[in-house]
């Protein structure tokens, strides 16, 4: 009987994270704020003064803006003398901008109206970071040949099995897209270096050494995934993420494979990039351009 039924019951009890959850809708739900959000996903901090004038505001306005996402936690405030800087708080939010930046891709018909405009998307396009890893053509070039090296497994189940693991271990000699991956110990070549969380993207054993072998390091103690599935905004397909995508983006840059371009998020790859991931993944250069 519906009368003997209680609140709790019904499963009408009022869930405590529904304020929290509005709160951050708020902070979203403003063009300026948003446009500093997407402009930090470059990984870098940005002064106020340059904010402003990126989103077209005055500094004022800025301010009181910044003010809010400093107290809702989505952003670091850091200041050096006269100058206040300011990048996203963390990795979290870094993936909830980009996720939900997915969602809204601009729409076919807001085409760019300028010669630089299209040339500033254009490049976006071609290769750039994504808060702290590599995206667009780029990224999605590393993250395939990543793949077909058995350097990295898809997750198809929920549990934990990767697509890798259901294959059995990788065949040891050349590929049609390249050389071969580093050899592994029987079975290991396509076991998955860790199971704890469902991320899209686990490095294998083979992966592991891959990154050791090619001097990129690797955070073992950071409590983030290894490895985690990005879905890239231009190609509408997943890019490698987490502390392997960081490590290899960092790498990418220190060592000159890549160069920033532009003043925003863009980076283009080098003839010393060219070569390096050629030889590593077998990347031939013209997808990379």
């Amino acid at each position: 009987m519906l009368g003997d039924v209680s609140i709790t019951d019904t499963g009408n009890d009022r869930d405590a994270r529904a304020p929290g959850l509005a709160a951050l809708a708020g902070l979203l739900a403003d063009e300026t704020r948003a446009v500093c959000l997407l402009a930090l996903l470059d990984g870098r901090a940005w002064t106020a003064g340059e904010l402003a004038r990126h989103a077209g505001v005055a500094p004022s306005t800025l301010s009181e803006h910044l003010g809010k996402l400093v107290a809702g936690g989505l952003l670091a405030e850091e200041r050096q003398g006269r100058h206040r800087y300011v990048r996203l708080a963390d990795t979290r939010v870094a993936q909830l901008v980009e996720d939900l930046a997915v969602q809204v891709a601009p729409h076919p018909a807001h085409r760019p109206r300028t010669l630089r405009a299209a040339s500033a998307g254009s490049a976006m396009a071609r290769g750039r970071t994504c808060y702290d890893h590599l995206a667009g053509r780029l990224g999605i070039a590393v993250t395939d040949a990543l793949t077909a090296h058995g350097l990295l497994s898809t997750v198809s189940e929920p549990g934990g099995r990767t697509d890798a693991a259901e294959a059995g271990p990788a065949e040891a000699g050349p590929t049609a897209s390249g050389p071969a991956a580093p050899a592994s110990p029987a079975g290991l070549s396509a076991s998955p270096a860790s199971r704890e969380r469902a991320t899209g993207f686990l490095l294998t054993e083979a992966g592991l050494r891959w990154f050791e072998g090619s001097g990129i390091a690797l955070d073992r103690a950071t409590r983030r995934p290894l490895a985690r599935a990005c879905l890239d905004w231009t190609e509408r397909r997943p890019h490698l993420a987490g502390a392997a995508g960081a490590a290899l983006c960092r790498h990418a840059l220190d060592a000159g494979w890549c160069v920033r371009i532009g003043s925003e998020r863009a980076v283009k790859v080098t003839a010393a990039g060219e070569q390096a991931l050629a030889e590593l993944l077998g990347i031939e250069a013209g997808t990379l351009r």
